[in-house]
Order: structure tokens, then sequence, then C-alpha cells
């Protein structure tokens, strides 16, 4: 059986499987810079005693970031100093795990993995939200990873990303053409990148979905999927 709430792990698998584009130490803080890929590749993390807020935020600013910090389970005293300073609290998140053996569903015909973002895919992302910096980030994963792609009739229309790391592998970006919702698309990708996942050397599946999508909660807990814990972020005020 998969260890429930460790959170450690898992942050460490969406980090590795969801890469910044480059790393940096500012005292306590690890710093993410990243290029415009989103929250997940761009927010810093406390590795040490709480303090240096200072050079954290100067250090984002200098990458041209808006300084955001993720707060973790068991960093409360970290959230409170981060809201005395005015930061907003924004996307608290669910990570979600299961054992991969147990979602992973039979080879499908609408479902295909491939070694590489087709244009088709990109297609599909760029129109939910999904730009040329996420696909950027896909990129940088290490090794084992694979993109998928989800067909409704002869069209394509679903598209996802998968990597492991250290036994764990965790799906991202996983999005379904308006169109082919709320027919089974989004479960059948979700069990097909389970399958790729188990026959590339990992035990865990996990992902990461916000808070506020119920709906996506609501289908990975009907799969297997369980709460593992939830984190969040918390950006500097503008000076505008």
């Amino acid at each position: 059986m998969v260890e429930a709430g460790d959170l450690s792990r898992l942050t460490d698998v969406l980090h590795a499987t969801w890469p910044a584009a480059e790393l940096r130490r500012a005292g306590p803080w690890m710093l993410r810079r990243g290029d415009g890929g989103g929250s997940r590749v761009s927010a810093a993390t406390l590795e040490g005693p709480s303090g240096g807020f200072e050079a954290a935020e100067a250090g984002m600013l200098a990458w041209g970031q808006r300084p955001v910090f993720m707060v973790r389970p068991g960093e409360a005293a970290l959230d409170a100093a981060l809201a005395e300073r005015g930061h907003v609290r924004f996307d608290p998140t669910v990570l979600m795990e299961t054992e991969a053996d147990a979602l992973a569903g039979p080879p499908d015909a609408a479902t295909m993995v491939c070694d590489a973002p087709l244009a088709s895919l990109a297609e599909i992302w760029a129109a939910g939200g999904v730009g040329p910096a996420r696909l950027a980030v896909m990129g940088r994963a290490a090794a084992p990873k694979a993109w998928l792609l989800g067909r409704a009739g002869d069209r394509v229309a679903a598209a996802a990303f998968v990597a492991v790391h250290d036994g764990t592998a965790m799906m991202h970006a996983l999005e379904v053409s308006p169109g082919a919702r709320r027919a089974g698309l989004g479960a059948l990708m979700t069990r097909a990148a389970a399958r790729w996942a188990m026959m590339n050397g990992a035990r865990v599946f996990a992902l990461a979905v916000t808070e506020a999508n119920a709906a996506a909660r609501s289908l990975y807990r009907g799969m297997g999927l369980r709460d593992a814990g939830l984190y969040h972020y918390r950006r500097a005020p503008t000076t505008e």
C-alpha cells in the first residue's frame, strides 16, 4: 500500500516531473525560475529555518517574476508570516495518489502514448490555456516521460503528460476538449497514463488538482485516487 500523507515525497515528485528552468538557493529558500510556466515552476519553497524573505523576493524579482511562495502542510508559521507581509493566498491544490496497478486500465483504441508533443496535442493544450511555456516544462522533465493523446471518434480530443520520479508517476496537464467532456475520455486518459506508468517502473500514480475543481476531484476519487494532502501558494502584493 502507498503510505498516505507522505507529502514530502509527493512534492519532490511534483517538482521533478514538472521542473523549473533554473534552481537557486537564497538563504533558507529554494528559488525557481519558471519562464512563464506557472506557479508550480515559479514558487519558492522553504528548505530551512524561516526568514530572509527580502532575499527570496529580490531573487524572484531579478528574474522578472512576481514573488510566489508554496506553503506545504506543516508550514503554518510560514503561512502566517507571509500573510502578515500582505501576500495573498491562492490556488489551494490537492495532491492525490493510488497504486498504479490498481488504476491502470487495459489498452484502449481511444488513447495513444507518444514520445513527443505532437502538433495535435499542442492545439488541444493551447485551447485550454496550456501554451509554449508549459510545453517547455514538459521538455525539461527527465525520462521516463510520455505524452498521451485521446480520441473522440476520429478526432483528437484530449492531451496529457506523465513522468516518473523515484518510483512515482505524476500526470500533468490533462485537457479534454469541451465537446468531448463527460463522456469518459478523461478517465480513459488517466488509466492509460497509469498503465504507461506501471510499465515504466512506477508503483504509485499521483496528480495535483486545484481544490476548486470539484468535478475533477470527484472523477479521480471515483477511480480510487485518495487525497494525500493540500498545499497552496501566496504571492506578493502588487506595487501598482
